[in-house]
């Protein structure tokens, strides 16, 4: 029973390790998390209005970078006022206005009265206001309009806009956009986030279960096979977390089933 607890406890501590949480330093994003903090710094504590447009693959540490730098800075942000707003939640892409209007205590206004107030808001005297929008994708209009009037915010006179998108498309600048690189300010800073490589996931693994004592929960052959097959389909480091989760459930309940069944010493 002492073993059944023992064990049962290391792999409860493996799966906590494996989950998809922020952790204190992410593997191999240490440039990526070097740009968003000193564009914030830049443009956050330096007052001046701007955009960031951050670009990858699910899983491949976008948000969590971004959640990182938010933590570490909360400091620095303090006199500031953050809007983290998640546009899958958004029941179409104009939903984004009366969300933000919201936040910052707006009242309720529809169509283009509601972005009018929002506009006017923003470029009045007050706080640095700080906009991060995860799944930007999902604001995707016909013609644009939606992802134009938004990046358009901080080229306002007198804006305190800072405003950070995150989206799985490495072209919607491209595509929604053009008309905002064509001018003379330039599009918003461009950050794109790369699949993790087969070596880059490996190492995220075994960092996630060294913090789990004893011997090794999964062999380290079954890590570098994991690593292998989803940097080949996607170097989403989220999945590679996943399977390796799964992975410790089934060892665990064969574990288990093999401690119940075996007999007691004395034959009692």
């Amino acid at each position: 029973t002492l073993f059944l607890l023992d064990a049962g406890t290391r792999y409860q501590q493996a799966k906590r390790a494996l989950h998809a949480a922020v952790p204190d330093r992410l593997h191999s994003r240490e440039k990526e998390t070097g740009v968003i903090r000193q564009f914030l710094r830049d443009h956050v504590g330096g007052r001046q209005p701007g955009s960031l447009y951050i670009s990858g693959a699910p899983g491949t540490g976008k948000t969590a970078c971004l959640s990182r730098v938010l933590l570490d800075c909360k400091d620095e942000l303090a006199g500031s006022k953050t809007i983290i707003l998640n546009c899958m939640s958004l029941s179409s892409p104009l939903g984004v206005f009366p969300s933000v209007g919201q936040e910052l205590g707006l009242p309720t206004a529809a169509g283009r009265e509601g972005v009018r107030k929002l506009e006017k808001q923003l470029t009045a005297r007050g706080p640095m206001v700080l906009l991060v929008l995860d799944e930007l994708d999902q604001l995707e209009s016909k013609g644009q309009d939606v992802l134009y009037t938004l990046f358009e915010w901080p080229r306002l006179p007198g804006s305190r806009l800072v405003l950070v998108g995150l989206a799985n498309s490495l072209d919607l600048t491209d595509r929604g956009l053009a008309r905002l690189a064509a001018r003379p300010a330039g599009g918003p800073q461009l950050l794109h986030f790369p699949p993790y490589t087969r070596e880059q996931l490996t190492t995220i693994l075994q960092e996630r279960l060294g913090q789990v004592p004893g011997d090794p929960v999964l062999d380290a052959a079954a890590l570098q096979f994991c690593a292998r097959k989803v940097s080949a389909v996607s170097g989403d480091a989220r999945k590679a977390l996943d399977v390796c989760r799964r992975a410790v459930e089934v060892v665990e309940l064969e574990v288990r089933s093999q401690t119940l069944l075996k007999p007691l010493p004395g034959g009692e």
